[in-house]
């Protein structure tokens, strides 16, 4: 069985070197890796490299629930691509594509079977416009 793949995308206006940087440093990853105000990140440790390895503690900032994202890089092109396999098979490719006033951001990612399309797509769009608003606020 096919995987459906879901692909969220937004446009930073940021220059491309500033965009990369936020969205790879474990330090920038821990101030906007989280779906809600009510969640955090914990550690963080980022390998950028084929083969290198990530891995993100997401939680719940009152101990409710919480997770490790985590994965492989299988493709990294500097400044305009990223694809992993995540901890059960799952593919994500990620692109960075310069334009007129920023960088457009446009993620596509294998649907994981317990949620619904609409709650995960949500859920990885609202992380993405966490990073955009993390990142054009950067000086």
């Amino acid at each position: 069985m096919s995987l459906l793949n879901i692909t969220v995308s937004a446009v930073v206006a940021k220059p491309i070197a500033q965009v990369w940087e936020a969205w790879t440093k474990p330090e920038h990853i821990k101030a906007w890796c989280f779906a809600s105000a009510d969640w955090e990140v914990g550690e963080v440790t980022n390998d950028l490299r084929v083969g290198g390895t990530f891995s993100t503690v997401m939680r719940a900032k009152d101990g409710s629930a919480g997770f490790d994202f985590n994965g492989v890089y299988t493709q990294v092109l500097d400044r305009a691509q990223i694809d992993y396999t995540i901890e059960g098979g799952r593919v994500v490719s990620i692109r960075f594509a310069e334009q007129d006033g920023g960088v457009e951001i446009t993620e596509t990612f294998e649907m994981e079977g317990e949620n619904s399309e609409e709650l995960q797509r949500a859920g990885w769009q609202s992380i993405l416009n966490n990073f955009k608003a993390y990142t054009e606020h950067l000086s």
